[in-house]
């Protein structure tokens, strides 16, 4: 067995370690979620305009599942910072010091931008879309029912990738820093990158276009905030080269 073969066995050996790690901070995460489930679905159901609403089960196993579903959610957020640590210990060995402090500094920024775009998707547009969809039902004359599971569902479908799109500014620092994007080419691509953000926009909001409008606003402003850092970004690594 020569060099290159071990050292590939000890990179698959260290990524098992730190999988193991993630994996067992997971189940103890999860664990701990199922104290949190319950004052967190009854404070969902009584924050906003689920107050206004009235929460049918149409199945038995409506309430296990939202239980289950929740407690995933809770076990994952919980667990994240630990998996974007052991991401990073794994390929920290890779990088210059000063590239390893910077990296770290991620961290604690994608969690703060995660939870910025769940507030916001929560606290503005969730209560929205739910007043334009009964807004909408009532003029057409139709009384709502509405299923505790298809509530809930609908929430976290709407709320959920947001915390990810609010991650673009992170992406963009970090693949500016590998040198795979430039703020020039940024600038260059802003009209096509619009275009691909209102696709998403369409595609996380429900089919109506002020929905749309509303996402689009912080998606142009997150994009023109990834181009002011990634050329941040950049100056750095151009003097670092230097």
């Amino acid at each position: 067995m020569n060099d290159k073969e071990m050292s590939i066995y000890e990179h698959l050996g260290e990524l098992r370690k730190r999988l193991i790690i993630v994996v067992v901070f997971f189940v103890i995460a999860m664990i701990a979620s199922f104290f949190l489930v319950e004052p967190v679905i009854l404070y969902l159901q009584k924050a906003g305009e689920a107050k206004e609403l009235t929460m049918n089960a149409f199945r038995l196993t409506d309430p296990i599942k939202i239980y289950m579903q929740f407690a995933f959610v809770i076990a994952l957020i919980m667990t994240s910072p630990v998996l974007l640590y052991q991401l990073w210990a794994f390929i920290s060995p890779g990088l210059y010091e000063r590239e390893r402090k910077v990296t770290l500094s991620y961290i604690p920024l994608s969690l703060l931008l995660f939870l910025a775009g769940v507030s916001f998707a929560y606290f503005v547009l969730f209560p929205f879309v739910v007043r334009f969809m009964q807004n909408l039902a009532s003029s057409l004359g139709i009384h709502q029912v509405i299923g505790i599971n298809e509530y809930f569902e609908f929430l976290l479908q709407l709320v959920l990738p947001f915390g990810l799109v609010f991650q673009l500014p992170i992406i963009v620092m970090f693949l500016t820093r590998l040198g795979l994007i430039t703020p020039m080419f940024l600038v260059k691509v802003r009209k096509y990158a619009y275009f691909v953000l209102l696709i998403v926009a369409a595609i996380i909001t429900p089919p109506d276009v002020l929905s749309q409008v509303i996402v689009m606003i912080p998606l142009s402003i997150l994009y023109e905030i990834s181009i002011w850092i990634s050329r941040i970004a950049y100056r750095r690594a151009r003097l670092a080269e230097q």
